[in-house]
């Protein structure tokens, strides 16, 4: 099975496009620039084009006919979704075609027009709800979902089953210093998964085991009300076998009517030793998860978690003081904060924030959560291409600031000025934070490495 992923270097698409070539399908794909999850495809000798033509997904298709095309959210229209329609190729979101592989269903009965029969490899892969015979190795999906959290705790999972010499699949939305962002072992039992809600991307599945680090309201461009996306996440829970979550996330959510375990527990440095709270509460989940289906102590499983290296743009040290991180709801970023002045009384902030349409629902809530920054700069709203701005009444970066308590933010943008007053910060001992899902990441390290 040949199949084509339109947006193959983003963090939705790069870790499937490695779980179907570890699954033994031919793998290819395109994106409009790269990025470090198309770096990594390329790594393993998958083809990327960097546009998406008629002409290029016309060649591939002569050269190795493609049976799937899986494509981005953001992609409504292109011409490749085009050039896939006129030829019968199956098309689809992520979440169809993981839940379809997790069931075992990317045989010849699941794609349009030729297909083919599925890998004898793949033949194995079953979730519990499944059938098949006793003798068919079955992986279990555990299911990380929530607005705050869910990386950085899939990425706590992953990590442990390795280190624990525990064999595991994956799909983890970024990229990581210890494997690939997505990965199919066929010894495995389980199958770990940050399932975004996005797009309700994560109602595709039915987990046996779902946690939920912390849900707050977002994606105002899916969800229009804070009762639909708080429904969402219910009828998630409903799905799942079993869910894990704080007190806190229980009480956000209720009413609940399914499987519930519910902790109270606020984890110290004693009991993990993670820098900051919120990376210490998601361990406490994942431990929890590992107490359940392993054998482990408790004593083994925190000295795992304590070692946990971190992921891509989550905290993330670029350079000796400088920090990335992508946290850009207000919760997020409240948190990260915290963590940094766990750190360094000093912090200074560089924020570019995401989604006019976000900012337009949650203005409100920046008035206090930049308390004790010693200096913030404000960068214009980071605009994504597509379909995913409504919104024509774009806020500037004053009209952000004035909602602000802390007097010391100013508006910035990414520019040699800049940078300098970056370098003047880390040359003080000041510890600095670049907070973006947009394109302060790319920026920061391309500055790093000059």
């Amino acid at each position: 099975m040949h199949v084509y992923f339109s947006g193959i270097g983003g963090a939705g698409l790069a870790p499937l496009a490695e779980i179907a070539q570890d699954a033994g399908y031919k793998v290819s794909g395109s994106d409009l620039h790269e990025s470090l999850g198309s770096k990594e495809l390329e790594r393993r000798g998958v083809d990327v084009v960097y546009e998406q033509t008629r002409a290029n997904i016309e060649a591939e298709h002569l050269a190795n006919p493609i049976d799937w095309l899986v494509h981005t959210s953001a992609i409504k229209n292109s011409p490749e979704l085009d050039f896939a329609r006129e030829h019968g190729i199956k098309i689809s979101k992520r979440d169809e075609f993981l839940s379809a592989f997790l069931d075992g269903n990317l045989g010849l009965d699941a794609v349009q027009g030729r297909g083919e029969q599925r890998t004898e490899a793949h033949s194995q892969v079953r979730r519990r709800s499944s059938g098949g015979s006793d003798a068919e190795m079955r992986q279990e999906l555990i299911a990380i979902a929530g607005t705050h959290g869910k990386t950085t705790t899939t990425g706590m999972l992953v990590w442990a089953f390795q280190e624990l010499g525990m064999p595991v699949s994956y799909s983890i939305g970024t990229t990581i210093s210890f494997g690939p962002s997505g990965k199919y072992a066929r010894d495995s039992s389980y199958f770990v998964y940050e399932a975004d809600e996005y797009d309700r991307n994560f109602l595709k599945f039915h987990p046996a085991i779902a946690v939920l680090p912390s849900v707050d309201y977002d994606h105002a461009d899916i969800f229009p009300s804070v009762e639909d996306y708080k429904n969402a996440f219910r009828q998630f829970i409903s799905q799942s076998e079993l869910t894990m979550m704080f007190e806190h996330t229980k009480k956000y959510l209720e009413p609940i009517e399914a499987n519930c375990e519910v902790f109270s527990h606020t984890t110290p440095k004693e009991e993990i030793s993670l820098a900051g709270q919120f990376r210490r509460d998601d361990a406490y989940l994942v431990k929890q998860v590992l107490l359940k289906i392993s054998d482990f102590s408790e004593e083994q499983i925190n000295e795992v978690l304590g070692r946990f290296p971190g992921t891509s743009r989550r905290f993330e040290e670029l350079s000796p003081g400088l920090i990335t991180d992508y946290a850009h709801h207000p919760t997020e970023i409240k948190v990260t904060i915290e963590m940094a002045l766990e750190l360094n009384k000093n912090v200074v902030v560089v924020y570019e924030p995401h989604q006019n349409e976000r900012q337009l629902k949650l203005i409100d809530q920046y008035k206090d959560i930049f308390t004790g920054v010693k200096h913030l700069y404000w960068l214009p709203t980071f605009m994504p291409p597509g379909d995913r701005e409504k919104s024509k009444k774009v806020l500037a970066p004053d009209d952000l600031i004035k909602t602000l308590n802390n007097t010391s933010a100013e508006p910035a943008e990414m520019n040699n000025e800049l940078w300098n007053e970056i370098e003047t910060h880390l040359a003080a001992g000041n510890l600095v934070v670049g907070m973006s899902a947009g394109n302060l990441d790319a920026w920061l390290r391309e500055k790093v490495i000059e």
